[in-house]
């Protein structure tokens, strides 16, 4: 692998920074001070419901531990968090049925 030169990345780091810095600005300083219409309000209440799922799906299916392959304890594990998380409403709950289903099948099948 050959090295990046220090400038180029240094140009990058400033333009990402300078980047987040108007795109935060854009929400706090322009818009901070009024009212966001309803229709948008509607839509952000969902941002953090599509976080999680875009965190975690790339770690179910292409799994850095098998790499890369698809692996039947991840893919159960997370079908039985999605379920009881499903069925009982509770974070908690899902969180360790799915950690609980993995590890124990990571422990059977290897």
């Amino acid at each position: 692998m050959t090295a990046i030169d220090p400038i180029t990345i240094w140009i990058i780091i400033v333009g990402l920074a300078i980047g987040s810095y108007l795109l935060r600005f854009t929400f706090i300083g322009l818009v901070g001070d009024r009212p966001m219409p309803p229709w948008l309000l509607r839509h952000l209440r969902y941002t953090a419901v599509a976080i999680l799922p875009a965190l975690i799906a790339p770690l179910v299916v292409w799994p850095t531990a098998t790499e890369g392959q698809p692996d039947v304890s991840r893919m159960a594990a997370a079908a039985v968090a999605l379920s009881v998380g499903v069925v009982t409403k509770n974070v908690l709950a899902a969180i360790f049925s799915g950690a609980a289903t993995l590890y124990g099948l990571l422990y059977l099948l290897a």
